[in-house]
């Protein structure tokens, strides 16, 4: 059990990269969503669910059993969180580079409810700050396609 929870939240061990976990974990989540079929929205929601319900079990585990909230390790939250932001986006390069940077930015900035969302116990606290990060990205990245792409 601790090893597939391990695999799990850390995105296949994509979080034991030693420079930027996170960042790694978010280039997962656009490579994971680079390989759904266009336009397959109940697939792309289906996955963000199941995986986002997979990071609340597994980092709860990891974070009980490394002591450490939100250990760094643990990039299943960036993986959701990013493909979150482009899931109602088509696959055009420009803008899932634009949607990662706009997600790495509000994930690190945490603003409000982001940080409050934080609190929550456990994995809830992981996965759904990550969430409103990639919410935020999702609607800033749509302003940007309306009028200026």
């Amino acid at each position: 059990m601790s090893l597939i929870a391990r695999l799990i939240a850390t995105g296949i061990f994509v979080g034991y990269i030693p420079w930027a976990p996170g960042t790694a974990g978010s280039l997962v989540g656009l490579l994971i969503f680079w390989t759904i079929p266009n336009n397959h929205l109940p697939l792309i929601f289906s996955i963000i669910i199941f995986l986002f319900l997979m990071g609340v079990w597994t980092a709860s585990i990891i974070e009980e059993q490394s002591g450490k909230k939100d250990n760094q390790i643990i990039v299943i939250d960036e993986i959701v969180g990013m493909l979150t932001t482009v899931a109602l986006f088509e696959k055009n390069l420009k803008i899932l580079i634009i949607g990662f940077f706009l997600f790495r930015f509000f994930d690190i900035l945490k603003m409000y409810p982001a940080e409050k969302l934080e609190n929550l116990p456990g994995g809830w606290g992981i996965m759904m700050d990550d969430i409103m990060a990639g919410i935020y990205a999702a609607v800033v990245l749509k302003v940007l396609t309306i009028t200026i792409f």
